[in-house]
């Protein structure tokens, strides 16, 4: 998509730093504004507006990354847990918010 924000970080059109993982079918990279330190974005790097309409092998795929990065995250920040929020409505390209949370922090975020 030509307006689509994520698509120009993918395509290298707007420069942002990768994060984690990035291959032909997906990509990571921080949150711009994130909302915790290690806030990570997960998405697919083909253009998808809505979760269901990715196809299930780029479905399993985009679960096994942020699987596989969550528990970096948590090692690598400290954190309880990871906070795993999929949206699609701000930006229109499916994506996972991957948070780290400590278990006192009561802020509610996404």
């Amino acid at each position: 998509m030509d307006d689509c924000i994520f698509c120009k970080i993918i395509s290298g059109e707007v420069p942002s730093e990768k994060a984690h993982h990035e291959d032909d079918r997906i990509v990571s990279f921080p949150d711009l504004q994130p909302v915790r330190p290690g806030h990570t974005l997960v998405v697919p790097a083909k253009h998808y507006q809505w979760f269901w309409e990715l196809p299930d092998d780029i479905a399993n795929d985009l679960f096994k990354v942020a699987r596989k990065l969550a528990g970096e995250l948590k090692e690598k920040t400290g954190a309880d847990y990871i906070q795993l929020s999929i949206v699609g409505k701000d930006v229109p390209h499916v994506h996972m918010h991957l948070i780290p949370r400590k278990f006192d922090d009561t802020k509610k975020l996404l």
